[in-house]
């Protein structure tokens, strides 16, 4: 292990010697949000010590195991001790490097999902409708729960446009590889003489902001219109205007959600969607200024990058970032995303070791 990543370990060792004295301390308890990160610290930092003081246990070993070659009727005990020792510094030594990746602050949040049709007409909605029903089974497999905010609903089924809210543990952190333009190719259902089409659908997925951040959008930059609701609900959602429209005025963003409830709970429920539109509209200009520096895992985050191919034909899926191909199509349409995701966690994580390296360089 590098000198630079020892530093970095007694120092977090000190820090948690620190988090204890605070914390026994119970004064602090007083303050339930401050309490609340301290302890959340504290228990992300000493998983990290407790590792680093494995690593420095397996340095010790190695050291007494090398000690005892020198005893003839030791050695054959020692070379295993040392292989063994040397496995376990291997492993672990990896594993502290990636644990000091720094983390995305919204990779614990929920998440916006928003799905829409592009080229391609009806087949680009029916594909839409693939993708939401592919991501909705993803979800429940994970353990999250999903809210349909707003839909259009094309003519032959599928969607135009979809907004999904989902809460769980580290949605975001999970699916926010996702954003982008898929690709599909494939023989639509209303093809008759047999010919593969291409056609498309944007994704995007957005970090659920704080509710507290929400009330920082200023009211005269907003307007708020109110509508009849379309699609299933009963009599309800035909009868009253509950559906609510907010469109932020400077930038032009607009959300809105009809899901069937009050016209309050839309109200909340699109105000958010906006915050996060606006802060994702900010995201991607960052990220769109660090591309022109360095070439990053998802591009600039314009959600016109082709991303990822399905191509049906073939039982294949290609996301074309980390050069993936998996020949599973079927199992990934019914929500088997897991390799997917992992692929494309492990090469960010890759990416920025890197930049660490670099930057300890």
């Amino acid at each position: 292990m590098k000198d630079s990543l020892r530093q970095q370990f007694d120092r977090l060792g000190f820090r948690l010697a620190e988090l204890d004295t605070i914390l026994a301390d119970g004064s602090v308890a007083s303050d339930m949000k401050r309490y609340r990160a301290l302890t959340k610290e504290q228990a992300e930092v000493s998983g990290l010590v407790e590792r680093y003081r494995r690593y420095l246990q397996h340095e010790a070993d190695l050291a007494a195991a090398r000690d005892m070659l020198a005893d003839t009727e030791m050695a054959e005990m020692a070379r295993e001790e040392i292989a063994s020792n040397e496995t376990a510094l291997t492993s672990l030594d990896a594993e502290l490097q990636l644990a000091l990746i720094p983390k995305d602050p919204d990779d614990e949040r929920n998440a916006f999902l928003e799905i829409r049709a592009g080229a391609g007409g009806d087949e680009a909605a029916l594909f839409a409708g693939d993708l939401a029903r592919m991501y909705l089974r993803f979800a429940e497999g994970q353990g999250w729960r999903t809210e349909i905010l707003s839909e259009n609903i094309s003519d032959l089924g599928g969607y135009k446009e979809l907004v999904v809210r989902v809460e769980g543990d580290a949605v975001y952190g999970r699916l926010k590889f996702e954003s982008g333009g898929h690709r599909v190719q494939r023989v639509p259902a209303t093809e008759t003489q047999g010919r593969i089409h291409t056609s498309a659908c944007t994704i995007a997925v957005m970090p659920e902001p704080d509710e507290a951040e929400v009330i920082t959008l200023n009211p005269a930059d907003l307007r708020i219109d109110t509508f009849r609701a379309s699609g299933a609900g009963g009599q309800h959602i035909n009868k009253t205007d509950s559906a609510v429209r907010v469109v932020h005025l400077p930038t032009g963003i607009v959300a809105e959600c009809q899901d069937g409830r009050s016209q309050h709970s839309n109200k909340a429920k699109a105000l958010q969607v906006l915050q996060a539109r606006i802060q994702e509209k900010e995201r991607s200009e960052r990220a769109a200024k660090e591309a022109a520096t360095r070439k990053g895992l998802i591009g600039s985050g314009d959600r016109s990058d082709r991303i990822r191919t399905y191509n049906f034909p073939q039982g294949r899926l290609t996301d074309h970032r980390i050069n993936l191909t998996l020949y599973k199509l079927g199992q990934i349409m019914d929500g088997d995303l897991g390799d997917v995701i992992q692929g494309l966690q492990a090469a960010q994580a890759a990416e920025q070791l890197a930049q660490l390296e670099e930057g300890r360089a």
